[in-house]
């Protein structure tokens, strides 16, 4: 299954854990293929940084460039897709929309309602991480 994730989701999944750490587990191990572009991991490695993550980073004992770099190797990079037009009103959106598009991608991972109230983009799926990770068990246990 080809997934991208939100920048939203790739912070989760690296500081906190649950279903957004499955998920990246679940690359790590082979199950998925994550995709991601250039200008979401300068989005990551803006966004780690601030001080709100900075307690989470000294507690798991890692640094913002360690976790840049463990996502980099772990997702394939493409080149975002050229949209028509705006879909959503925040361009962060439309960026993880036409990375999705570029990648072929079967699954769009966030934690932005905004996004995910979308429902769709050009028929990939815009979930939950909860929710994503109910597919990818789906899609395991069906291969």
């Amino acid at each position: 299954m080809r997934v991208v994730l939100d920048t939203n989701t790739v912070v989760s999944g690296f500081l906190w854990g649950n279903e957004p750490r499955d998920i990246i587990d679940a690359a790590i191990d082979g199950r998925i293929e994550l995709f991601t572009c250039a200008a979401l991991i300068e989005e990551l490695a803006g966004v780690l940084p601030r001080q709100k993550f900075a307690r989470r980073l000294a507690e798991k004992q890692i640094s913002v460039p360690a976790i840049v770099e463990r996502y980099r190797a772990l997702a394939d990079i493409v080149e975002p897709a050229i949209l028509s037009g705006p879909v959503s009103r925040d361009h962060d959106d439309d960026l993880v929309l036409a990375t999705a598009l570029a990648a072929n991608a079967e699954l769009i991972v966030s934690r932005d309602k905004h996004l995910r109230n979308l429902k769709h983009f050009h028929r990939i799926p815009i979930v939950s991480a909860v929710e994503a990770l109910a597919r990818i068990t789906q899609a395991s246990t069906d291969n």
